[in-house]
Protein backbone atom coordinates (compact mmCIF):
# COMPACT_ATOMS: atom_id res chain seq x y z
CA UNK A 1 0.00 0.00 0.00
CA UNK A 2 1.37 3.39 -1.00
CA UNK A 3 1.92 5.85 1.83
CA UNK A 4 0.37 9.31 1.79
CA UNK A 5 1.90 12.46 3.24
CA UNK A 6 -0.66 15.25 2.66
CA UNK A 7 0.76 17.04 5.73
CA UNK A 8 3.91 17.75 3.70
CA UNK A 9 1.83 19.75 1.23
CA UNK A 10 0.05 22.16 3.56
CA UNK A 11 1.50 25.28 1.97
CA UNK A 12 -1.26 26.78 -0.27
CA UNK A 13 1.17 26.85 -3.22
CA UNK A 14 0.83 23.07 -3.63
CA UNK A 15 -2.98 23.08 -3.92
CA UNK A 16 -2.61 26.02 -6.31
CA UNK A 17 -0.26 24.02 -8.57
CA UNK A 18 -2.57 21.01 -8.27
CA UNK A 19 -5.60 23.04 -9.41
CA UNK A 20 -3.80 24.57 -12.39
CA UNK A 21 -2.36 21.19 -13.49
CA UNK A 22 -5.74 19.49 -13.12
CA UNK A 23 -7.38 22.19 -15.27
CA UNK A 24 -4.68 21.68 -17.92
CA UNK A 25 -4.99 17.89 -17.74
CA UNK A 26 -1.35 17.19 -16.83
CA UNK A 27 0.20 15.27 -13.93
CA UNK A 28 2.51 17.11 -11.49
CA UNK A 29 4.73 15.98 -8.63
CA UNK A 30 7.02 17.59 -6.05
CA UNK A 31 10.31 15.70 -6.12
CA UNK A 32 13.82 15.62 -4.67
CA UNK A 33 15.19 17.63 -1.77
CA UNK A 34 11.85 18.92 -0.51
CA UNK A 35 10.49 15.38 -0.07
CA UNK A 36 13.77 14.04 1.35
CA UNK A 37 14.10 16.80 3.92
CA UNK A 38 10.43 16.54 4.96
CA UNK A 39 10.86 12.83 5.64
CA UNK A 40 14.10 13.50 7.55
CA UNK A 41 12.42 16.32 9.48
CA UNK A 42 15.17 18.75 8.44
CA UNK A 43 12.95 21.81 8.29
CA UNK A 44 11.22 23.31 5.28
CA UNK A 45 13.43 23.81 2.20
CA UNK A 46 12.85 27.01 0.25
CA UNK A 47 13.87 25.36 -3.07
CA UNK A 48 11.07 23.18 -4.44
CA UNK A 49 11.34 21.08 -7.61
CA UNK A 50 8.13 20.37 -9.50
CA UNK A 51 8.07 17.70 -12.24
CA UNK A 52 5.37 18.07 -14.87
CA UNK A 53 4.50 15.23 -17.24
CA UNK A 54 4.26 17.74 -20.06
CA UNK A 55 5.63 21.27 -20.41
CA UNK A 56 7.06 22.56 -17.14
CA UNK A 57 7.41 26.05 -18.66
CA UNK A 58 3.72 26.25 -19.65
CA UNK A 59 2.53 25.13 -16.19
CA UNK A 60 4.92 27.57 -14.49
CA UNK A 61 3.46 30.47 -16.50
CA UNK A 62 -0.11 29.46 -15.69
CA UNK A 63 0.70 28.97 -11.98
CA UNK A 64 2.34 32.42 -11.85
CA UNK A 65 -0.69 34.01 -13.52
CA UNK A 66 -2.93 32.50 -10.83
CA UNK A 67 -0.86 33.80 -7.89
CA UNK A 68 -1.36 37.17 -6.13
CA UNK A 69 0.89 39.79 -7.68
CA UNK A 70 1.54 37.51 -10.70
CA UNK A 71 5.26 36.88 -9.99
CA UNK A 72 7.75 36.94 -12.84
CA UNK A 73 8.60 33.64 -14.53
CA UNK A 74 12.27 33.13 -15.37
CA UNK A 75 12.45 30.72 -18.31
CA UNK A 76 15.58 28.68 -19.14
CA UNK A 77 14.66 27.26 -22.56
CA UNK A 78 17.94 25.38 -23.00
CA UNK A 79 17.17 23.35 -19.89
CA UNK A 80 13.40 23.22 -20.36
CA UNK A 81 12.89 24.75 -16.91
CA UNK A 82 11.14 27.76 -15.42
CA UNK A 83 11.57 29.42 -12.03
CA UNK A 84 9.05 31.34 -9.92
CA UNK A 85 9.88 33.21 -6.70
CA UNK A 86 6.79 33.27 -4.49
CA UNK A 87 6.96 34.65 -0.95
CA UNK A 88 10.06 32.97 0.50
CA UNK A 89 9.97 30.02 -1.92
CA UNK A 90 11.81 29.28 -5.17
CA UNK A 91 9.79 26.93 -7.34
CA UNK A 92 11.47 25.26 -10.31
CA UNK A 93 9.24 23.58 -12.88
CA UNK A 94 10.64 21.02 -15.31
CA UNK A 95 9.06 18.62 -17.76
CA UNK A 96 9.54 14.92 -16.95
CA UNK A 97 12.42 13.68 -19.08
CA UNK A 98 14.82 10.90 -19.83
CA UNK A 99 18.48 11.54 -20.51
CA UNK A 100 21.42 10.01 -22.34
CA UNK A 101 25.04 11.13 -22.16
CA UNK A 102 28.13 11.42 -24.36
CA UNK A 103 31.36 10.23 -22.77
CA UNK A 104 33.13 13.61 -22.93
CA UNK A 105 30.34 15.73 -21.45
CA UNK A 106 28.01 15.83 -18.46
CA UNK A 107 25.40 17.67 -20.56
CA UNK A 108 22.72 15.13 -21.43
CA UNK A 109 20.68 14.60 -24.57
CA UNK A 110 17.16 15.16 -23.25
CA UNK A 111 13.84 13.66 -24.41
CA UNK A 112 10.35 13.94 -22.97
CA UNK A 113 9.60 11.11 -20.59
CA UNK A 114 7.40 9.74 -17.82
CA UNK A 115 7.69 10.37 -14.08
CA UNK A 116 9.52 7.03 -13.79
CA UNK A 117 12.00 8.12 -16.49
CA UNK A 118 12.59 11.29 -14.50
CA UNK A 119 13.11 9.39 -11.26
CA UNK A 120 15.63 7.08 -12.98
CA UNK A 121 17.78 10.03 -14.01
CA UNK A 122 18.03 11.29 -10.40
CA UNK A 123 21.38 10.96 -8.64
CA UNK A 124 20.35 9.03 -5.50
CA UNK A 125 17.35 7.01 -4.33
CA UNK A 126 16.74 9.49 -1.51
CA UNK A 127 16.47 12.29 -4.12
CA UNK A 128 14.15 10.29 -6.41
CA UNK A 129 11.24 10.37 -3.94
CA UNK A 130 8.15 12.16 -5.28
CA UNK A 131 4.84 13.28 -3.81
CA UNK A 132 1.82 13.47 -6.08
CA UNK A 133 0.10 16.83 -6.54
CA UNK A 134 -2.72 15.23 -8.55
CA UNK A 135 -6.25 15.46 -7.19
CA UNK A 136 -6.84 11.69 -7.46
CA UNK A 137 -3.88 10.69 -5.24
CA UNK A 138 -2.78 13.97 -3.63
CA UNK A 139 0.14 13.47 -1.20
CA UNK A 140 0.90 9.89 -2.28
CA UNK A 141 4.58 8.93 -2.12
CA UNK A 142 6.06 7.44 -5.30
CA UNK A 143 9.22 5.53 -4.39
CA UNK A 144 10.29 3.13 -7.18
CA UNK A 145 13.83 2.63 -5.83
CA UNK A 146 13.06 2.09 -2.14
CA UNK A 147 14.46 5.47 -1.13
CA UNK A 148 12.46 5.36 2.10
CA UNK A 149 14.44 2.30 3.20
CA UNK A 150 17.71 4.07 2.34
CA UNK A 151 16.58 7.09 4.38
CA UNK A 152 15.81 4.82 7.33
CA UNK A 153 19.15 3.01 7.02
CA UNK A 154 21.11 6.22 6.28
CA UNK A 155 22.45 4.97 2.96
CA UNK A 156 23.49 6.93 -0.16
CA UNK A 157 22.68 4.70 -3.15
CA UNK A 158 22.15 5.40 -6.87
CA UNK A 159 18.87 4.42 -8.57
CA UNK A 160 20.71 2.78 -11.48
CA UNK A 161 24.01 0.88 -11.60
CA UNK A 162 26.44 3.29 -9.88
CA UNK A 163 29.12 3.09 -12.59
CA UNK A 164 26.60 4.41 -15.14
CA UNK A 165 25.31 7.12 -12.78
CA UNK A 166 28.80 8.46 -11.99
CA UNK A 167 30.25 8.10 -15.47
CA UNK A 168 27.27 9.94 -16.99
CA UNK A 169 27.57 12.87 -14.60
CA UNK A 170 30.78 12.75 -12.52
CA UNK A 171 29.64 15.68 -10.36
CA UNK A 172 27.39 13.11 -8.68
CA UNK A 173 30.54 11.62 -7.09
CA UNK A 174 31.08 14.91 -5.27
CA UNK A 175 27.37 15.13 -4.43
CA UNK A 176 27.39 11.61 -2.95
CA UNK A 177 30.23 12.59 -0.63
CA UNK A 178 28.62 15.93 0.18
CA UNK A 179 25.30 14.30 1.13
CA UNK A 180 27.11 11.66 3.20
CA UNK A 181 28.83 14.52 5.05
CA UNK A 182 25.79 16.74 5.55
CA UNK A 183 23.38 13.94 6.50
CA UNK A 184 25.98 11.69 8.20
CA UNK A 185 24.91 8.86 5.88
CA UNK A 186 27.05 6.02 4.57
CA UNK A 187 27.76 5.62 0.86
CA UNK A 188 26.74 2.14 -0.29
CA UNK A 189 29.79 -0.10 -0.83
CA UNK A 190 29.22 -0.62 -4.57
CA UNK A 191 28.68 3.09 -4.98
CA UNK A 192 31.91 3.92 -3.14
CA UNK A 193 33.83 1.44 -5.30
CA UNK A 194 32.32 3.00 -8.43
CA UNK A 195 33.48 6.47 -7.35
CA UNK A 196 37.03 5.16 -6.97
CA UNK A 197 36.81 3.43 -10.36
CA UNK A 198 35.54 6.54 -12.16
CA UNK A 199 37.47 9.20 -10.22
CA UNK A 200 39.35 10.44 -13.31
CA UNK A 201 36.01 11.44 -14.85
CA UNK A 202 35.92 14.36 -12.40
CA UNK A 203 38.29 16.12 -14.81
CA UNK A 204 35.39 16.94 -17.18
CA UNK A 205 33.62 18.88 -14.43
CA UNK A 206 34.18 22.64 -14.19
CA UNK A 207 36.21 23.89 -11.24
CA UNK A 208 33.30 26.13 -10.22
CA UNK A 209 30.95 23.16 -9.77
CA UNK A 210 33.57 21.20 -7.82
CA UNK A 211 34.21 24.19 -5.53
CA UNK A 212 30.47 24.56 -4.93
CA UNK A 213 30.42 21.02 -3.50
CA UNK A 214 33.66 21.59 -1.54
CA UNK A 215 32.08 24.66 0.06
CA UNK A 216 29.07 22.62 1.17
CA UNK A 217 31.36 19.94 2.63
CA UNK A 218 33.44 22.59 4.42
CA UNK A 219 30.30 24.22 5.85
CA UNK A 220 28.95 20.95 7.25
CA UNK A 221 29.15 20.23 11.00
CA UNK A 222 31.96 17.66 10.57
CA UNK A 223 33.85 18.37 7.32
CA UNK A 224 36.41 15.59 7.96
CA UNK A 225 33.77 13.02 6.94
CA UNK A 226 33.75 14.44 3.42
CA UNK A 227 37.49 14.98 3.10
CA UNK A 228 38.17 11.45 4.37
CA UNK A 229 35.84 10.07 1.67
CA UNK A 230 37.41 12.29 -1.00
CA UNK A 231 40.79 10.91 0.10
CA UNK A 232 39.59 7.29 0.27
CA UNK A 233 38.14 7.40 -3.26
CA UNK A 234 41.17 9.15 -4.80
CA UNK A 235 39.20 12.28 -5.76
CA UNK A 236 41.13 14.49 -3.34
CA UNK A 237 44.46 13.72 -5.01
CA UNK A 238 43.01 15.00 -8.29
CA UNK A 239 41.22 18.04 -6.83
CA UNK A 240 43.54 19.20 -4.02
CA UNK A 241 46.90 17.39 -4.30
CA UNK A 242 48.38 19.96 -1.88
CA UNK A 243 46.39 18.24 0.88
CA UNK A 244 47.14 14.62 0.04
CA UNK A 245 50.86 15.53 -0.14
CA UNK A 246 50.66 16.02 3.65
CA UNK A 247 49.68 12.41 4.29
CA UNK A 248 52.10 9.94 5.82
CA UNK A 249 54.63 9.64 8.64
CA UNK A 250 58.35 9.34 7.98
CA UNK A 251 60.85 7.97 10.46
CA UNK A 252 64.59 8.62 10.36
CA UNK A 253 66.95 7.60 13.16
CA UNK A 254 63.99 6.85 15.40
CA UNK A 255 62.45 10.31 14.95
CA UNK A 256 58.96 10.70 13.47
CA UNK A 257 56.75 13.64 12.58
CA UNK A 258 52.95 13.64 12.88
CA UNK A 259 50.70 12.91 9.90
CA UNK A 260 49.87 16.44 8.85
CA UNK A 261 46.94 15.38 6.63
CA UNK A 262 44.90 13.77 9.40
CA UNK A 263 45.97 16.55 11.77
CA UNK A 264 44.56 19.07 9.26
CA UNK A 265 41.19 17.30 9.19
CA UNK A 266 41.06 17.46 13.00
CA UNK A 267 41.78 21.20 12.85
CA UNK A 268 38.97 21.71 10.32
CA UNK A 269 36.52 19.82 12.56
CA UNK A 270 37.67 21.87 15.55
CA UNK A 271 37.17 25.17 13.76
CA UNK A 272 33.75 24.02 12.49
CA UNK A 273 32.63 23.95 16.14
CA UNK A 274 33.75 27.56 16.61
CA UNK A 275 32.74 29.41 13.42
CA UNK A 276 30.54 29.24 10.32
CA UNK A 277 32.95 31.51 8.42
CA UNK A 278 33.63 29.65 5.15
CA UNK A 279 36.94 31.41 4.49
CA UNK A 280 38.25 30.78 8.00
CA UNK A 281 37.40 27.12 7.45
CA UNK A 282 39.39 27.28 4.17
CA UNK A 283 42.29 28.75 6.17
CA UNK A 284 42.10 25.80 8.59
CA UNK A 285 42.08 23.36 5.65
CA UNK A 286 45.15 24.98 4.06
CA UNK A 287 47.08 26.17 7.11
CA UNK A 288 49.74 23.43 6.85
CA UNK A 289 50.01 22.94 3.05
CA UNK A 290 53.50 24.47 3.12
CA UNK A 291 54.77 21.59 5.26
CA UNK A 292 55.06 19.07 2.42
CA UNK A 293 57.51 21.10 0.29
CA UNK A 294 59.51 22.37 3.31
CA UNK A 295 59.93 19.06 5.19
CA UNK A 296 63.58 18.36 6.04
CA UNK A 297 65.43 16.11 8.50
CA UNK A 298 68.23 17.62 10.58
CA UNK A 299 70.37 15.20 12.58
CA UNK A 300 70.67 17.67 15.45
CA UNK A 301 67.07 18.84 15.79
CA UNK A 302 65.00 16.25 13.89
CA UNK A 303 62.19 17.08 11.48
CA UNK A 304 61.79 20.72 10.43
CA UNK A 305 59.29 22.61 8.29
CA UNK A 306 61.20 25.88 8.05
CA UNK A 307 59.15 28.82 6.68
CA UNK A 308 56.20 26.54 5.89
CA UNK A 309 53.76 29.38 6.66
CA UNK A 310 55.41 31.66 4.07
CA UNK A 311 55.54 28.89 1.45
CA UNK A 312 51.96 27.88 2.28
CA UNK A 313 50.67 31.45 1.84
CA UNK A 314 52.21 31.54 -1.67
CA UNK A 315 50.62 28.16 -2.43
CA UNK A 316 47.19 29.54 -1.45
CA UNK A 317 47.27 31.97 -4.38
CA UNK A 318 48.18 29.21 -6.88
CA UNK A 319 45.52 26.88 -5.48
CA UNK A 320 42.81 29.57 -5.55
CA UNK A 321 43.75 30.50 -9.12
CA UNK A 322 43.70 26.87 -10.31
CA UNK A 323 40.35 26.16 -8.62
CA UNK A 324 38.87 29.46 -9.82
CA UNK A 325 38.21 30.56 -6.27
CA UNK A 326 37.98 34.34 -5.75
CA UNK A 327 41.33 36.13 -5.99
CA UNK A 328 40.05 39.10 -3.98
CA UNK A 329 39.97 39.97 -0.28
CA UNK A 330 38.75 36.45 0.55
CA UNK A 331 41.92 34.91 -0.89
CA UNK A 332 44.07 37.55 0.84
CA UNK A 333 42.36 36.73 4.14
CA UNK A 334 43.14 33.01 3.76
CA UNK A 335 46.74 33.88 2.81
CA UNK A 336 47.11 36.09 5.88
CA UNK A 337 45.72 33.41 8.19
CA UNK A 338 48.09 30.78 6.74
CA UNK A 339 51.07 33.15 6.89
CA UNK A 340 50.39 34.11 10.53
CA UNK A 341 49.11 30.73 11.74
CA UNK A 342 52.13 30.05 14.00
CA UNK A 343 52.54 33.54 15.47
CA UNK A 344 50.13 33.19 18.44
CA UNK A 345 51.50 29.67 19.07
CA UNK A 346 54.98 31.10 19.59
CA UNK A 347 53.61 33.83 21.86
CA UNK A 348 51.68 31.29 23.96
CA UNK A 349 54.86 29.35 24.71
CA UNK A 350 56.86 32.15 26.28
CA UNK A 351 56.43 35.05 28.65
CA UNK A 352 54.65 37.22 26.15
CA UNK A 353 55.69 40.88 26.02
CA UNK A 354 53.40 43.80 25.28
CA UNK A 355 55.62 44.61 22.30
CA UNK A 356 55.07 41.16 20.78
CA UNK A 357 51.31 41.47 21.31
CA UNK A 358 51.28 44.94 19.74
CA UNK A 359 53.05 43.57 16.66
CA UNK A 360 50.62 40.65 16.41
CA UNK A 361 47.62 42.98 16.58
CA UNK A 362 49.24 45.40 14.12
CA UNK A 363 49.95 42.66 11.57
CA UNK A 364 46.62 40.83 11.96
CA UNK A 365 44.48 43.98 12.10
CA UNK A 366 40.75 43.26 12.14
CA UNK A 367 41.45 39.54 11.78
CA UNK A 368 43.29 39.00 15.06
CA UNK A 369 40.26 37.24 16.61
CA UNK A 370 39.99 34.96 13.56
CA UNK A 371 43.69 34.17 13.87
CA UNK A 372 43.27 33.21 17.52
CA UNK A 373 40.28 31.00 16.64
CA UNK A 374 42.42 29.23 14.03
CA UNK A 375 45.28 28.70 16.48
CA UNK A 376 42.95 27.34 19.16
CA UNK A 377 41.52 24.89 16.59
CA UNK A 378 45.11 23.81 15.85
CA UNK A 379 45.34 22.17 19.30
CA UNK A 380 44.91 18.47 18.48
CA UNK A 381 47.03 16.83 21.17
CA UNK A 382 45.37 13.86 22.89
CA UNK A 383 47.27 14.56 26.12
CA UNK A 384 44.70 16.18 28.48
CA UNK A 385 47.36 18.05 30.50
CA UNK A 386 49.00 19.50 27.38
CA UNK A 387 45.64 20.42 25.88
CA UNK A 388 44.62 22.24 29.05
CA UNK A 389 47.96 24.08 29.20
CA UNK A 390 47.79 25.17 25.54
CA UNK A 391 44.20 26.39 25.92
CA UNK A 392 45.06 28.34 29.07
CA UNK A 393 48.06 29.89 27.30
CA UNK A 394 45.85 31.06 24.45
CA UNK A 395 43.38 32.52 26.95
CA UNK A 396 46.30 34.51 28.37
CA UNK A 397 47.26 35.74 24.88
CA UNK A 398 43.64 36.75 24.19
CA UNK A 399 43.51 38.65 27.49
CA UNK A 400 46.77 40.46 26.70
CA UNK A 401 45.44 41.35 23.23
CA UNK A 402 42.38 42.94 24.87
CA UNK A 403 44.51 44.88 27.36
CA UNK A 404 47.00 46.15 24.78
CA UNK A 405 44.25 47.04 22.30
CA UNK A 406 42.30 48.99 24.91
CA UNK A 407 45.39 50.91 25.94
CA UNK A 408 47.32 51.37 22.68
CA UNK A 409 44.68 51.19 19.91
CA UNK A 410 47.00 49.34 17.53
CA UNK A 411 44.36 47.54 15.48
CA UNK A 412 44.12 49.19 12.02
CA UNK A 413 46.96 51.45 13.12
CA UNK A 414 47.17 54.91 11.54
CA UNK A 415 50.31 56.95 12.33
CA UNK A 416 49.49 59.86 14.68
CA UNK A 417 51.72 62.08 12.52
CA UNK A 418 51.03 62.20 8.78
CA UNK A 419 53.52 62.32 5.94
CA UNK A 420 52.26 65.80 5.06
CA UNK A 421 53.09 67.07 8.55
CA UNK A 422 56.60 65.59 8.35
CA UNK A 423 57.11 67.34 4.98
CA UNK A 424 55.91 70.73 6.23
CA UNK A 425 57.82 70.46 9.54
CA UNK A 426 61.16 69.80 7.84
CA UNK A 427 60.42 71.64 4.57
CA UNK A 428 60.84 68.41 2.60
CA UNK A 429 59.66 67.35 -0.83
CA UNK A 430 58.56 63.71 -1.31
CA UNK A 431 61.66 61.74 -0.37
CA UNK A 432 63.07 58.67 1.37
CA UNK A 433 63.48 60.58 4.66
CA UNK A 434 59.70 60.84 5.13
CA UNK A 435 59.31 57.05 4.97
CA UNK A 436 62.22 56.57 7.38
CA UNK A 437 60.65 58.92 9.97
CA UNK A 438 57.16 57.35 9.61
CA UNK A 439 58.63 53.85 10.03
CA UNK A 440 60.65 54.98 13.08
CA UNK A 441 57.47 56.42 14.72
CA UNK A 442 55.58 53.17 14.04
CA UNK A 443 58.40 51.03 15.47
CA UNK A 444 58.67 53.23 18.56
CA UNK A 445 54.94 52.83 19.23
CA UNK A 446 55.00 49.04 18.65
CA UNK A 447 58.06 48.68 20.89
CA UNK A 448 56.35 50.71 23.61
CA UNK A 449 58.95 53.52 23.58
CA UNK A 450 56.19 56.09 23.12
CA UNK A 451 52.40 55.89 23.52
CA UNK A 452 50.17 55.88 20.43
CA UNK A 453 49.35 59.60 20.86
CA UNK A 454 49.90 62.68 18.73
CA UNK A 455 52.07 64.78 21.09
CA UNK A 456 54.43 61.92 21.91
CA UNK A 457 54.69 60.98 18.22
CA UNK A 458 55.36 64.61 17.19
CA UNK A 459 58.13 65.00 19.76
CA UNK A 460 59.65 61.73 18.59
CA UNK A 461 59.43 62.93 14.97
CA UNK A 462 61.29 66.15 15.84
CA UNK A 463 64.11 64.35 17.63
CA UNK A 464 64.39 61.72 14.89
CA UNK A 465 64.49 64.39 12.16
CA UNK A 466 67.18 66.40 13.98
CA UNK A 467 69.21 63.20 14.47
CA UNK A 468 69.04 62.74 10.71
CA UNK A 469 70.40 66.28 10.18
CA UNK A 470 67.09 67.82 9.14
CA UNK A 471 66.16 71.37 10.10
CA UNK A 472 62.78 72.26 11.56
CA UNK A 473 60.98 74.85 9.41
CA UNK A 474 60.32 77.27 12.34
CA UNK A 475 63.94 77.10 13.46
CA UNK A 476 65.43 78.16 10.11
Amino acid sequence: MQKKYPEALQDPIFSNISSVASREGVATYVIGGFVRDFLLDRGKPVDIDIVVVGSGIDIAKKVAASLPGKPEVNVFKNFGTAMIKHKNLELEFVGARKESYHHDSRKPVVENGTLEDDQKRRDFTINALALSLNETDYGTLLDPFNGISDLDNKIIRTPLEPGITYSDDPLRMMRAIRFATQLRFEIHRESLEAISAHKERINIISKERIVEELHKILLSPEPSIGFSLLHQTGLLHIILPELTALQGIEEIEGQKHKDNFWHTLEVVDNIAKATDDLWLRWAALLHDIGKAPTKRFDKKIGWTFHAHEFVGAKMVYKLFKRMRLPLNEKMKFVQKMVLMSSRPVVLSQENVTDSAIRRLVFDAGDHVDDLMTLCEADITTKNPKKQKRYKNNFKLVRRKIGEVEERDHIRNFQPPVSGEEIMSTFNLKPSREIGVIKEAIKEAILDGEIPNEYEAARNFMLSKGRAMGLSVQDEQ
